[in-house]
């Protein structure tokens, strides 16, 4: 294990022994909080793609695992990969409609592990039985958009749900024997967070979670945290500052939690900031090499 820091090809190659391609799916879903349950606007940082601008457009679970594949079989030549249920509120629908199109995916032989992304207020108890049964077949992780912490800004940016809510879901998906892995995802920039709140974030979510994934909050237009951005040109950080911040971050980490993102890439078509994130490549080595020369890693994030 690296020193304060497990990324996610280190826990796949311990666990699996191999390292995985993840493939962006769109299960036709929309989520509470854009169809009138909750709210109607969506969350403020959301785009008109529920958080799924990657994800595939064929009709069909195969059809859309098939064409990832192809996609991608320039730059990945193994056979293993990770069906990504991204895009809106994938446990939002009837259970029979969910056990058909997961079974899909973990009934295809390309399939290694099923990861789907939702929300805490979209798991009873019926659908964590589903995904009991999903997951004696193949895997299941569960991805939550947990994002902050601090009241004020779940406000801001319109959850849907409270903090405690987050908690009940964990419980109940290890009551169930739901999922082998629970990842939580945090969002780094909110207006008017310290750094302290980040931190509270994160220490909540390696109390309860298996994995983080860390996202820089991205400003993407059409979104209403555009308009806001727009009116009061909020600050986000650089780079460098947003290093820092993920160094502070991950040195709080317990070391068995895995990382599973440093930072994401909006779709640069909708991307109005931060510009440098547009890069990835830099970005990614910009942190590998401050990892390095600070004794969080040794060696590539992308190590063999």
């Amino acid at each position: 294990m690296l020193p304060h820091y497990y990324s996610l090809n280190e826990y796949l190659l311990n666990t699996f022994g191999s390292k995985m391609y993840k493939l962006a799916l769109n299960a036709r879903m929309t989520c509470p909080n854009r169809d009138g349950l909750i709210d109607t606007r969506g969350c403020i940082f959301c785009s008109a793609g529920g958080s799924g601008d990657f994800a595939g457009n064929a009709p069909t679970v195969t059809e859309q695992i098939e064409a990832g594949i192809s996609q991608v079989s320039g730059k990945y030549h193994g056979d293993d990969y990770i069906a990504y249920f991204q895009a809106y509120t994938n446990t939002y629908a009837p259970v029979e409609y969910l056990r058909n199109v997961y079974m899909e995916a973990a009934l295809n032989s390309h399939i290694r592990i099923i990861s789907i992304a939702t929300r805490p207020d979209c798991l009873d108890d019926g659908i964590c039985r589903l995904l009991a049964d999903i997951n004696s077949i193949k895997p299941v992780w569960i991805e939550l958009g947990l994002q902050t912490t601090n009241l004020a800004s779940v406000r801001y940016i319109r959850r849907g749900y409270d903090n405690e809510c987050f908690a009940d879901a964990i419980t109940r998906l290890k009551h169930f024997h739901s999922c082998e892995h629970i990842i939580a995802h945090m969002i780094i920039g909110l207006p008017g967070e310290t750094i302290d709140d980040m931190l509270a974030t994160s220490s909540c979510i390696a109390r309860y979670a298996d994995g983080i994934k860390l996202q820089l909050l991205h400003i993407l237009k059409g979104t209403d945290l555009a308009d806001d951005y727009d009116a009061q040109h909020f600050h986000l950080p650089e780079l460098d500052e947003y290093i820092d911040i993920l160094e502070a971050i991950i040195k709080r980490l317990p070391p068995d939690i895995v990382v599973h993102r440093l930072t994401g890439d909006g779709p640069k078509k909708l991307l109005i900031a931060p510009m440098w994130s547009a890069d990835k490549k830099r970005v990614l080595n910009t942190i590998n090499q401050r990892f390095i020369n600070d004794g969080l890693i040794q060696g590539s994030l992308y190590r063999k």
